[in-house]
């Protein structure tokens, strides 16, 4: 008996630590991150242009 209740604690034990980072992405409180495109310039092999639009989040 105290076996299982060691290992049901150990379990709620990792279960819970990994709640926890998943929790701190998330924004509360009605914050949203600041969001722009950003133009990313390059060259391919040949030597053509492109131009690729990215999202970049702070």
């Amino acid at each position: 008996m105290r076996n299982i209740l060691l290992i049901a604690a150990l379990a709620l034990a990792s279960v819970s630590s990994f709640s926890s980072p998943s929790q701190a992405g998330s924004y509360s409180y009605g914050y949203q991150p600041h969001c722009f495109i950003k133009k990313v310039k390059s060259y391919d092999y040949y030597g053509n242009l492109i131009i690729r639009h990215v999202r970049v989040c702070r």
